[in-house]
């Protein structure tokens, strides 16, 4: 599988990926504990009122969206976004004026996940990611709060359990922090943040670490280490739309650290046209390869 713009890993490029961990994060030792189902409706509270929440049942949602890819080829570009959900089913895409980035395409039709390559025979850094990890769009997580397929809207059907794991601090502010976990084996550690007085969900950071394989190696010039993954998403700048609170910006960092190599990217969507309850054809979120 070829993934656009991945390089021979640095000293420098691994210094970029730590940035995905921020240096000021801290846990809080004093923090007053408290339940994941307490966080959960307080976080459901602040998207809007049960009523308002369930009149929503489609969603498209419209703005630009810049990248930046910081790997080399480096370059950046400002295109178009726009993010579609019915029910469980989600489709996020974006568009570039860009011969070697045109366009993202990333869909969950119910059943299953689909990126579609970015150029001819070749996805993007992001949709090899999510092809990898394609528990990310099944649960609903990819996009947060902006899609009907946000878990915490009804948690019991996505089978997933929620444990509260303290508070931390990113950004001069203190967060709840909730694990994820989904049905099953996941070598994914999912982590979901949510501000202290709003209950806002801000950030979503997904980790993986691949251990060097063990044993007898074929190859004496093959580099054997672990591969590291990580993606984090941010949501900023909430304001209503209709009877619902949603974020207006939201923002994607990803690292990809492997023997094959690094790629450092990071995409931000600005959301300007929201619409509600209008018919999607179900087509949209069947996405093919190419």
């Amino acid at each position: 599988m070829k993934i656009a713009g991945l390089v021979k890993p640095s000293s420098i490029l691994l210094s970029v990926y730590l940035t995905l961990v921020p240096g000021a994060a801290a846990k809080s030792p004093k923090a007053d504990k408290i339940k994941p189902e307490e966080v959960v409706a307080r976080h459901l509270e602040s998207i809007g009122t049960a009523r308002a929440r369930a009149a929503v049942t489609t969603r498209i949602i419209a703005g630009t969206s810049q990248v930046i890819i910081r790997t080399t080829p480096p370059g950046q570009a400002i295109g178009k976004a726009v993010l579609a959900s019915e029910g469980v089913k989600s489709l996020f895409g974006m568009s570039f004026p860009s011969p070697v980035y045109p366009r993202e395409q990333l869909a969950f039709n119910g059943n299953a996940f689909m990126a579609a390559f970015s150029t001819p025979g070749a996805r993007s850094g992001l949709g090899s990611f999510l092809m990898l990890h394609d528990i990310i769009f099944k649960q609903g997580l990819m996009c947060g709060t902006l899609t009907t397929a946000w878990p915490l809207l009804d948690l019991e059907s996505h089978h997933a359990q929620l444990e509260y794991a303290g508070t931390k601090k990113l950004n001069d502010e203190l967060l709840y922090e909730l694990k994820y976990l989904p049905r099953g084996n996941s070598d994914l550690k999912v982590t979901l943040f949510f501000e202290q007085e709003t209950f806002r969900h801000v950030r979503t950071e997904y980790e993986r670490t691949v251990s060097a394989p063990m044993g007898k190696v074929e190859y004496t010039n093959v580099q054997e280490r672990e591969a590291r993954y990580k993606m984090v998403e941010e949501f900023s700048l909430f304001k209503p739309e209709g009877e619902i609170m949603l974020p207006h910006i939201y923002r994607i960092m990803l690292s990809i650290d492997t023997v094959n190599g690094t790629y450092v990217a990071e995409w931000t969507i600005k959301l300007t046209q929201f619409e509600f309850n209008q018919k999607i054809d179900q087509s949209a979120f069947n996405v093919s390869a190419n």
